[in-house]
């Protein structure tokens, strides 16, 4: 699979949620190295700082997993101090959170996120669904 080298930081509060949505990724084959982060600074502090901070030269590709619902900066703002980076507007963020209010979802994709889950609350559709992201993926392709 060509996307192995992507690097997925995966920004999620919740222990559990972070758990599951490794393990089904790994069920859909996905073997990228997962970086995980518990708010949203920690986040940008690791997207922002040393060999990252130049999105454009850097030689590992990135996908970031983000959450909403974070403490210390929330998933919007991380969302948006992303897009509004000339480096790091291409990097693809796709929302995963418990919100499925369509005021919450227009909003991030105005800020520039590129998909937009819902996770669901039973244990066996939140599977389905991770599983399916793996799946789509293993066809991105990534900047």
């Amino acid at each position: 699979m060509e996307n192995k080298t992507v690097t997925i930081i995966l920004v999620e509060d919740d222990s559990g949620h972070a758990r599951l949505i490794e393990k089904n990724l790994k069920r859909a084959e996905i073997e990228n190295k997962v970086l995980k982060f518990t708010d949203g600074q920690q986040a940008v502090d690791y997207l922002f700082s040393g060999e990252n901070k130049s999105f454009a030269h850097s030689s590992t590709p990135m996908l970031v997993l983000l959450d909403l619902n974070l403490p210390v900066l929330d998933g919007y703002q991380v969302l948006k101090i992303i897009k509004e980076d000339v480096n790091s507007r291409y990097l693809p963020v796709i929302i995963m959170t418990t919100t499925d209010n369509p005021h919450e979802i227009s909003k991030c994709y105005e800020l520039g996120c590129n998909l937009y889950l819902t996770k669901p609350v039973e244990y066996l559709e939140f599977a389905e669904t991770i599983r399916k992201l793996g799946l789509f993926l293993s066809l991105i392709k990534i900047p």
